[in-house]
């Protein structure tokens, strides 16, 4: 694993930088509730994709991978809990802040937030099942190897959300005016619901 793990490192920061619903949602909660939100959202996404790394290595990723009903199952319900927050977004936009919850609470539904948008994103599935096998070697332990990658892109994850969200979160105390931070969240929110339709629409 160790000789391939330079290319894994490059194909791994493609994969973190991309913008997906992860970041797109990671930005939201920012907007909402600053960097304690955006690190619970980062854990609940971080700990999704240790179970698919988990599913992956039982075949589970590969049964989904291959079967178009499973794939489409997870597609719909992944594109339904998307559009789901983005139209909260939406109309949190238009009616102003939310009945405030405390800190725990706040921050378990941000992880729950993170944890269904993650697990319930079947190009995850192909993800791990693409790409996973590539970097390991014919006869080393696939286990291990496995959590190895899975641990690089959460730390990636980790590293590159923390930055978005002190960003976010240094933008929302410049536009401290009650529109702009409704035009941010309306704007996180329409990217939420365009993301959830377009993970309607893709094909295996």
């Amino acid at each position: 694993m160790l000789e391939n793990l330079p290319a894994f490192l490059l194909v791994a920061l493609v994969v973190v930088f991309t913008p997906g619903p992860a970041t797109a949602l990671v930005i939201r909660n920012a907007l909402r509730g600053g960097t304690r939100a955006a690190w619970a959202t980062t854990a609940g996404n971080s700990t999704g994709i240790f179970l698919w790394a988990t599913a992956s290595v039982l075949g589970i990723s590969a049964l989904v991978a291959a079967s178009e009903a499973a794939f489409n199952t997870l597609k719909i319900v992944g594109a339904i809990v998307l559009v789901i927050i983005g139209v909260q977004s939406l109309l949190h936009s238009r009616r102003g802040m939310p009945v405030e919850l405390d800190a725990p609470a706040r921050s378990r539904n941000h992880y729950r937030e993170g944890l269904l948008t993650s697990f319930a994103n079947p190009k995850l599935a192909v993800f791990f099942v693409a790409l996973f096998p590539q970097f390991i070697p014919e006869g080393d332990p696939v286990l291990p190897a496995t959590v190895m990658m899975a641990l690089i892109i959460v730390v990636m994850d980790l590293i590159w959300f923390t930055v978005i969200a002190l960003a976010v979160s240094r933008a929302k105390r410049v536009l401290t005016e009650p529109k702009w931070q409704r035009r941010m969240e309306a704007a996180s929110g329409s990217v939420l619901v365009a993301l959830g339709i377009r993970l309607a629409l893709i094909s295996r």
